[in-house]
């Protein structure tokens, strides 16, 4: 049974823009989500229950209230919300979970933003591509955000949310943004913070942290990759002799 219990029904709202961030390709979507939340220290606002969320439930510092593992946030003054998940919805489980909220988002008169990984490994600063229904695709030129370079298709509970909006004609935007498919990449969620949410929801968003956590992150890669490679020298191995070596 679907249910959105709202903490603070006085919580009022004009027309917000409403930030999905879904664990996937970099954790791209759950970066930028969790550093919104952390830097605007957004208040709770709801709890979601599906049935395609996992059944656990979440504990948080500093306080002792249980929370679902998939809730909501708000931020009054910027007139915003984020979709905060600390599980991944199962593929089996998207089509489910896209049913199972997307009624209440077209109630709520939102517009929803839904962030996905490309999985690419990028030298440079990573591209970002932006999708629409519904006549959303104004903002994305608005926010002078490119078309995508090829064809391709977004899956899981956010490919799910795109598909409900396209298949009732309802707004949505959906942000594609190059990430590394190993690792965490903030410098990705960065992008997508600065390049697309920023302009689309009129808002700005300090980054620094990400920046910093990006150079930490290569820094244990590079750390990785030194070790492995000593690893590798010492190792037991078998080489062929040369006969007049």
């Amino acid at each position: 049974m679907a249910q959105i219990d709202i903490l603070d029904p006085t919580v009022s709202l004009d027309s917000p823009v409403l930030i999905e961030g879904f664990p996937g390709v970099g954790l791209v979507g759950k970066m930028a989500i969790d550093h919104l939340i952390d830097v605007f220290e957004m208040d709770q606002y709801a709890n979601i229950h599906c049935a395609s969320i996992p059944p656990v439930a979440t504990y948080r510092n500093e306080t002792h209230e249980l929370a679902t593992p998939v809730r909501l946030y708000v931020d009054v003054d910027r007139d915003l919300l984020a979709l905060q998940s600390d599980v991944p919805i199962s593929p089996d489980g998207a089509i489910e979970f896209g049913n199972c909220v997307a009624d209440w988002f077209d109630e709520m008169d939102l517009l929803p933003v839904y962030l996905s990984g490309l999985a690419r490994q990028v030298e440079q600063k990573p591209a970002l591509y932006g999708v629409a229904s519904g006549g959303a695709s104004d903002r994305l030129v608005e926010a002078g955000i490119d078309t995508p370079a090829g064809m391709g298709l977004i899956s899981g509970p956010t490919g799910a949310l795109l598909a409900h909006a396209l298949e009732h004609g309802t707004s949505a935007i959906g942000l594609i943004v190059e990430s590394n498919p190993q690792l965490p990449d903030p410098v990705a969620a960065r992008t997508v913070i600065e390049e697309g949410i920023e302009p689309i929801a009129g808002i700005s968003v300090p980054t620094e942290e990400l920046s910093t956590r990006a150079k930490e992150i290569e820094k244990a890669r590079a750390q990785l990759i030194q070790r492995m490679q000593q690893a590798t020298d010492d190792s037991s191995r078998a080489e062929p002799l040369r006969m007049y070596q």
